[in-house]
C-alpha cells in the first residue's frame, strides 16, 4: 500500500470512527488521539497488518491524515497513539531479537528507573552565509546533525536559525517477576518517550514501580567506543502508548452495578462475618487475625491538621507464630486482594530495597533515586515475610517509613524526602523458632522494641496440640486436597477488592460523640489500672500510641458498613480486638496487669521495679564498704526485701551489660564514673 494510498484510508478510519474523539480532544488541548487497533482491523485488515509490520511509516501517515482536518491552529503536531495490539505482538525482553526491529511490539514490565524530562532537538533550520538559502535539517541520531553543503556550493559553517524541540524521557523497563520462571534474572530494556507521554497527567503512570504496558517499535542505537561506530548495537523501544496496569485504590473503575452490588452488601447484618469468610477460606481458624487484617485493608480516615500536622491512617498489624501456622498463606492472600500491595521475604530483602537507593543515572549522568518497596507501594500495602530473618540495619530503615510516612535520603547530592504512606503486615518466627509456652510471649519476639512498638496489633500464633481442633484443621486441609477448587463464597475476591477500592474513595467517616466517649472511657481506665501504690513502680497498661490505634480501628470498622459515622459499635470492636492483642502480648504474670511497657521499651514495670531496688542496694552496700560492693552482700540484700537470687543476678548482669556498673575484681561491683 502506497504512502498516500494509506493517509487517505486513516483520513475515511477517522472520518466515520474517531471524528468526536478527535474533536473533543483538540478542545481539551489534548495533543494525540487514541486510536483502538481492534476498531481499525475490522475497518481495513490490510492497513492494521502494515501497522503491525512497518509501525513507523504508518504511524506517520496516520499523523498527517489527523493534520488534514480542522483542528486549532497550536495543534501543530497531532500523534496517534494505538492501544489493544494483539496478543501475538507481545514479547517478553528477554525474547527480542534483531529480527523484531522496527516491527511494532507490546511490551509488559516493572519501571526501575526514570529520568527526568529533557528537551530534545527533532528539526534545525540552518541559513547559508552565502546565497541565503534555509536549509532545514532533521535531527534523527544522538549527535547533532549539521548540513554537509549547500546548493551553491559551499561547505561548513551554516548559521543556526531555528531548532524545534520536544519534551522527551528515558525509562529503565524491567520483566515483572511473575511473568519469571524460578531463578531467572529480569531483563531490562530503556524505553524513551516524548511528546505527551511524559505530560504530568501521563508521567503518573510511569513512576518507578508502576507496572505499564509499552506499544512501541525497537530500534538500534550505535555504541561509540571513542567516537568510532561499534559492529554491536544497543536496544531501545520508542514508545507509542503507555498503559499502565497496577491501580492503586483510586484509579480502580467501579461500574454503576459493582458499585450497587456494593451498597446492598454493606447493609447485610452479617458483613463482618461475610468479609472474614472472603479473606482466606483454605486457611481453618484464626477468626480474630482475618477480620483485623479486613480492617487493615480498610484503614483508618488521614488526617492533615491546620498548622500541618498528620495522623497516619494506616493501621500496622505483625503476626508472630510457630512454623507452618499459616502466616505466609495470610499474607500471600492479602497482597492479591489490596487494590496495590507488594509482598518482600526477610533474607530477599535490604534496606534500600525497602525504602529507597540513589543509583546511577544512565541517561543524563550523575545520580538519580530508584524507590523501594515501602514507597512503591504508596496508598498501598506492603507484606513482609520472614521478619526476623532481615538484618538491624535493614529494620532500622522501617521505623521512619512506619511512624512518619516518610522515607528521607541524603546520599551522593541527592537530597530528598519521599511520600510513603503505606500499610504493613509483618509476618515473624520467635525467637527460638517455637513459642516456649511457659515464657512471656513479649521476651520471645526477636524484634527491637522500638520498632514493635509501632504496630498497632500484635497476634501471637501458637501452634498447640489440641485434639479437636486438630481434627477439623485435618479435616479441613485435606478435603482441599481432595478437592482444590475453593468453593467461591458469597464475596468474591474480585468484589471485595473493588469493594476496598469503593470504600477508600468514597467513606471518610466521622468520630460519634458516644464513640469518642466509649473510647476515652476505655483509655482512662485502662491507664488507671496499673495499681494505687504511689512508691511502687505503676505499669502503664497503654499509651497514646495504642488511644490513636483504636481509633483508627473503629474508623476502619465504620468504613465496612460504609457507614458516614463511627458509632459505639465500631468503638467496641476495636477495644476487643485490641485487649485481646494486649492480653496476649503485655501481661504481666508477676502483677496480673497489663504492661505495654513489655513491648515497648522491652522491660516491664516489675522489672524496673527489681533494678531500682538492686541499684539502691549497691549503692548502700558501696558506702558501707567505703568501695566496690560485694556481690554476695548485695544478693543477701536483696534476698531479705523478697526477691530471688536467680532475679538479682540477673539484674547486676544487665546493669554491667548497660554499663551503669562494673567488676574491678572478681566477686564486686562498682558504679561506672
Amino acid at each position: 500500500m502506497e504512502a498516500r494510498e494509506q493517509i487517505e484510508r486513516f483520513q475515511e478510519f477517522i472520518d466515520v470512527h474517531y471524528r468526536e474523539d478527535l474533536l473533543t480532544a483538540a478542545g481539551e488541548g489534548k495533543r494525540y488521539l487514541i486510536v483502538d487497533f481492534v476498531t481499525l482491523s475490522s475497518f481495513d485488515p490490510v492497513l492494521a497488518e502494515e501497522l503491525l509490520k512497518n509501525p513507523e511509516e504508518v504511524i506517520k501517515a496516520a499523523e498527517l491524515a489527523l493534520e488534514e482536518f480542522e483542528l486549532p491552529e497550536d495543534a501543530v503536531t497531532f500523534r496517534a497513539r494505538f492501544i489493544n495490539i494483539p496478543v501475538t505482538q507481545r514479547k517478553m525482553i528477554r525474547n527480542i531479537r534483531s529480527s523484531d526491529m522496527n516491527k511494532l511490539l507490546v511490551i509488559d514490565g516493572l519501571v526501575r528507573q526514570k529520568s527526568d524530562v529533557r528537551p530534545m532537538v527533532v528539526t534545525a533550520r540552518f541559513e547559508c552565509p552565502s546565497c541565503g538559502n534555509v536549509i532545514p535539517v532533521i535531527q534523527t541520531e544522538e549527535a547533532f546533525r549539521e548540513p554537509v553543503r549547500c546548493g551553491c556550493g559551499r561547505k561548513g559553517k551554516f548559521r543556526l536559525l531555528s531548532r524545534e524541540l520536544i519534551d522527551a524521557q528515558g525509562l529503565v523497563l524491567e520483566e515483572s517477576p511473575e511473568q519469571l520462571d524460578g531463578g531467572e534474572q529480569p531483563k531490562r530494556m530503556n524505553v524513551f518517550l516524548k511528546e505527551d507521554l511524559v505530560s504530568p497527567i501521563t508521567e503518573k503512570k510511569t513512576n518507578p514501580g508502576s507496572k505499564v504496558r509499552v506499544v512501541g517499535f525497537v530500534k538500534e542505537v550505535p555504541i561509540l567506543k571513542q567516537g568510532v561506530k561499534q559492529t554491536k548495537f544497543d536496544l531501545i523501544i520508542e514508545a507509542n502508548s503507555v498503559t499502565g496496569l497496577v491501580e492503586d485504590y483510586s484509579d480502580l473503575v467501579v461500574s454503576k452495578e459493582e458499585e450497587d452490588e456494593i451498597i446492598a452488601l454493606s447493609k447485610d447484618p452479617e458483613i463482618y462475618k461475610l468479609m472474614v469468610e472472603a479473606v482466606a477460606p483454605s486457611i481453618y481458624g484464626y477468626e480474630r487475625i482475618k477480620e483485623s487484617l479486613i480492617l487493615q485493608m480498610m484503614g483508618g480516615v488521614h488526617k492533615v491538621r491546620t498548622d500541618g500536622a498528620e495522623s497516619r491512617g494506616d493501621i500496622h498489624i505483625l503476626l508472630v507464630g510457630d512454623p507452618g501456622a499459616g502466616k505466609s498463606q495470610m499474607l500471600k492472600r492479602t497482597n492479591n486482594i489490596a487494590p496495590k500491595a507488594r509482598y518482600v521475604s526477610g533474607k530477599g530483602v535490604s534496606g534500600a530495597g525497602l525504602t529507597a537507593a540513589v543509583v546511577k543515572d544512565e541517561f543524563l549522568g550523575g545520580w538519580s533515586l530508584e524507590a523501594g518497596a515501602l514507597v512503591l507501594a504508596n496508598n498501598g500495602l506492603v507484606c513482609i515475610d520472614e521478619m526476623d530473618k532481615m538484618t538491624k540495619e535493614d529494620r532500622d530503615a522501617m521505623h521512619e517509613a512506619m511512624e512518619q510516612q516518610t522515607v528521607s535520603i541524603s546520599k551522593a547530592n541527592i537530597q530528598a524526602t519521599l511520600m510513603c504512606k503505606t500499610t504493613v503486615l509483618a509476618a515473624a518466627n520467635p525467637k527460638y523458632g517455637r513459642f516456649d509456652p511457659y515464657d512471656v510471649v513479649s521476651n520471645q519476639i526477636d524484634l527491637p522494641p522500638t520498632l514493635i512498638n509501632r504496630f498497632d496489633l500484635i497476634f501471637p500464633i501458637k501452634d498447640m496440640p489440641d485434639p479437636s481442633s486438630d481434627e477439623k484443621t485435618a479435616a479441613h486441609i485435606l478435603a482441599l486436597h481432595k478437592n482444590p477448587e475453593v468453593e467461591e463464597k458469597k464475596i468474591s475476591s474480585d468484589l471485595l477488592r473493588k469493594y476496598i477500592a469503593f470504600v477508600k474513595q468514597n467513606c471518610t467517616p466521622q468520630l460519634t460523640t458516644e464513640a469518642l466517649q466509649e473510647i476515652q472511657a476505655f483509655y482512662v481506665q485502662m491507664r488507671n489500672r496499673g495499681g494505687n501504690d504511689e512508691k511502687a513502680m505503676r505499669s502503664v497498661p497503654i499509651s497514646a500510641r495504642q488511644l490513636e490505634a483504636l481509633v483508627r480501628l473503629a474508623e476502619a470498622s465504620a468504613r465496612v458498613r460504609i457507614s458516614p459515622t463511627v458509632d459505639v459499635e465500631d468503638a467496641k470492636r476495636g477495644i476487643n480486638l485490641l485487649m485481646y492483642c494486649l492480653l496476649q502480648v503485655g501481661l504481666d504474670r508477676e502483677t496480673g496487669q497489663i504492661d505495654i511497657d513489655r513491648i515497648s521499651t522491652g522491660i516491664g514495670a516489675s522489672q524496673r521495679e527489681r533494678i531500682g531496688k538492686v541499684k539502691e542496694i549497691i549503692r548502700k552496700v558501696s558506702e558501707e564498704q567505703g568501695g566496690p560492693a560485694p556481690i554476695e552482700d548485695v544478693v543477701q540484700a536483696a534476698t531479705e526485701d523478697g526477691m530471688k537470687e536467680s532475679e538479682v543476678e540477673d539484674v547486676i548482669e544487665r546493669l554491667k551489660r548497660s554499663g551503669d556498673v562494673f567488676e574491678p575484681r572478681r566477686g564486686f561491683v562498682s558504679w561506672t564514673k
